[in-house]
């Protein structure tokens, strides 16, 4: 894909990298995502830098999940029930213990929900979509 225009560019670069920042920072700190600003750290190199989008892509751990979402292969189940597990439990417990303000706490419940809608509804699970192509493979 061929890069954008000057301008354009230096935000996407800008985003891909504070994307990336904040996965690796994701990967050490626990209960915060890190695959999820690997595959956006992808999106924002691919529109403007095909160096970078191949050193995401590259990366030993989360760089075949990368590549495997963008590829429309979804997540692993096991990472999509930890990634669902770890939402709630942070969710709840801010809500439940962190926060004082009840607007608040009712901001951060309906953020959760609408996350785990789009984790659980929208994001397709590696195994299921292998499954039916292997189906779709088999029939005449």
């Amino acid at each position: 894909m061929e890069p954008s225009s000057n301008p354009l560019r230096i935000l996407w670069l800008f985003l891909g990298f504070s994307s990336a920042g904040l996965g690796f920072i994701g990967s050490v700190v626990p209960g915060m995502p890190s695959t999820v600003f690997f595959v956006l750290a992808a999106y924002f190199f691919s529109k403007s830098s095909p160096r970078f989008l191949r050193w995401v892509l590259g990366l030993p751990k989360v760089g075949p999940m990368v590549r495997d979402y963008r590829a429309g292969l979804g997540i692993p189940r096991k990472a999509k029930v930890l990634a669902l597990c770890m939402l709630s439990f942070f969710a709840l417990t801010s809500a439940i213990f962190l926060i004082p303000v009840l607007w608040v706490k009712l901001l951060v419940l309906a953020v959760g929900a609408v996350g785990f809608w789009f984790i659980h509804s929208r994001i397709p699970t590696k195994e299921l979509v292998l499954t039916k192509h292997a189906a779709e493979a088999q029939r005449p």
